[in-house]
């Protein structure tokens, strides 16, 4: 009990944070993926149901811009 006491007066942590269910890199391999998250406008969204459907269409725009521009 002493040693918990000791800890808790170092630790910068307020006592209603609870970490002690917490699973040490559970999302470790979504971090390392790389995964990257954009906001659609509302309006694109409703055009753009999927990922997929934004990538294909983002895909077909650099290509024409490369063509356009020379850019690649």
């Amino acid at each position: 009990m002493k040693k918990r006491a000791k800890q808790r007066a170092t630790d910068d942590l307020l006592p209603e944070y609870d970490f002690s269910k917490g699973v040490r890199g559970r999302y470790a391999s979504r971090y390392w993926k790389g995964t990257n998250l954009v906001a659609l406008a509302p309006d694109v969204a409703k055009v753009f149901k999927t990922s997929d459907q934004v990538n294909a269409a983002l895909r077909g725009l650099i290509e024409i811009a490369g063509k356009v521009s020379g850019v690649r």
